[in-house]
């Protein structure tokens, strides 16, 4: 039974035609387990092989042969109950959940029903409302299928069983989640812990995470209403078009009067809806019973602490770090956080660095350049080092931030050291107060009548600072041209 566990929110609701509807949304999160062998044989877990050349004889369902746990497998199940602040259970069980499909050659998949290996525990989102805490019914281990392929002959169907076997973790949510918005940020969350944790690698593209999406609609304080479930989305922009679409499909058959059938389904991306795949009423019965071929598993003494010693600093502990150490926004600290590889790269520009000017330049020139071109952290042309040299010379006053844009397309397609770069090419800013009175003084002579202006509308001393820098190539310090341009002014 579901138990009501979040109150309705006005301002996530669903005009309907007649009334208001709340969205209620769970998540079944299918993660592969980062593993060189599968669950249980020692195939590999190689992406983009041949078909059917990561298949031992185990995987293939051969007579006689017996499936031996991976202990790397498990041991990775419990980082990732760990990094989710969850119960471990230091028993469980495997089980056989029996159904018949080509891409399954046992007949069975060796899963986890009723003693999976990690318990309840939580994912907490930063939602702009607020705070979203996302509770965790239960993480379990269990063995993927195949692959059966249709498109390839127009007569037959083909099966490669390079993914059976693979170990995955299941990592299933309680009806927490009110919105697309929220789902999205569910699934973004996961990945970014599963990564830092290193027990997932998040390619959704290679099917490495893929999420079964229940939604269900109610009126505010209502029973929960009959969930469909959507099978095995592998986007999160998918996963956000699919709660909304499927929301107002079953809003709409509602207030016509209808009813919602329990059943799977499908979204389709290139229509941008859902569509049934199977009755939920006509499913078989899975016949779970223990896996007569493997022991219960129970956890050596110590193995938790062992592996708790050894968890990285995650999301959460780090952006409350970089708001503390770094002085940065709660916003700014959440973007450099959602990719470890990110968060390493900004550590290095800021350390001994102002955080503030550090974050300013990681974030808005070097992340926006990247997403402009297509390029992740790993990519960069720029390194942590070149970027740290460049906020040392703004910080110091060696270059304006103008000049330092400059620089940085330098560095970006040439390469080199800024510092060099800055000395050879003679762009270091001008400090020299005599200097810079000589170019104001002639900007203000050639201009009489906006001098005027200006003395009567002080929002026009930007005019005549952009006219300085301009005659000055940019090189000119802009504070004390300000200064400079108030004072012969008479301009507070």
């Amino acid at each position: 039974m579901l138990v009501e566990t979040r109150p309705a929110d006005p301002k996530k609701l669903i005009k309907g035609a007649v009334a208001d509807w709340e969205i209620i949304i769970g998540m079944e999160v299918h993660a592969q387990v980062t593993s060189e062998a599968k669950l249980f044989s020692g195939a590999s877990t190689e992406f983009g092989r041949p078909p059917n050349s990561n298949v031992s004889l185990v995987d293939a369902a051969m007579p006689g042969m017996l499936p031996v746990i991976n202990e790397e497998c498990v041991r990775q199940a419990v980082r990732t109950g760990l990094g989710l602040h969850a119960q471990i259970n230091e028993h469980s069980v495997f089980d056989r959940k029996n159904y018949f499909y080509p891409d399954l050659p046992q007949g069975y998949q060796i899963s986890q029903f009723k003693s999976p290996i990690v318990g309840e525990g939580e994912v907490v989102l930063d939602m702009p409302e607020g705070q979203v805490k996302v509770g965790i019914e239960r993480l379990h281990l269990e063995q993927d299928a195949g692959k059966s392929i249709h498109d390839q002959d127009p007569n037959n169907s083909f099966v490669d069983l390079n993914r059976s076997g693979v170990a995955l973790m299941e990592i299933v949510s309680k009806p927490d989640l009110r919105s697309s918005d929220e789902a999205r940020a569910y699934v973004t969350k996961l990945r970014t812990i599963l990564r830092y944790l290193g027990t997932c690698d998040g390619d959704m593209e290679k099917g490495n995470l893929r999420a079964d999406v229940n939604v269900s609609v109610r009126k505010p304080g209502e029973p929960f209403g009959t969930r469909c479930e959507i099978k095995n989305v592998n986007s999160i922009r998918f996963i956000g078009q699919a709660v909304e679409y499927e929301a107002r499909r079953q809003i709409g058959i509602l207030e016509d009067g209808g009813k919602i059938d329990q059943e799977t389904r499908l979204f389709d991306p290139g229509r941008g809806e859902t569509r049934s795949m199977r009755s939920k009423e006509e499913a078989h019965d899975y016949r779970y019973f223990p896996d007569p071929d493997l022991l219960p598993l129970d956890l050596p003494d110590g193995l938790i602490e062992e592996l708790k010693k050894d968890l990285p600093e995650l999301p959460d502990d780090k952006k409350a770090r970089f708001q503390k150490e770094y002085g940065l926004s709660a916003y700014d600290a959440d973007v450099l956080v959602a990719e470890k590889a990110s968060a390493d790269f900004f550590e290095t520009v800021a350390k001994g660095r102002d955080g503030k000017l550090a974050a300013n330049w990681v974030i808005n020139e070097l992340f926006g350049r990247l997403n402009k071109e297509g390029k992740d952290i790993e990519t960069s042309p720029v390194s942590a080092a070149q970027l740290g040299s460049l906020v040392d010379l703004i910080k110091d006053q060696t270059i304006s931030g103008k000049i330092a844009k400059d620089v940085f397309e330098i560095v970006w397609t040439d390469g080199g050291d800024p510092k060099e770069i800055v000395e050879t090419r003679g762009l270091k800013q001008v400090t020299d107060t005599g200097a810079i009175e000589k170019a104001v003084d002639e900007i203000i002579a050639a201009n009489p009548d906006k001098a005027e202006q200006a003395r009567a509308k002080p929002g026009m001393l930007g005019w005549f600072v952009g006219q300085v820098m301009k005659s000055t190539g940019g090189k000119a310090n802009p504070q004390a041209v300000s200064d400079l341009l108030k004072a012969k002014l008479g301009v507070e």
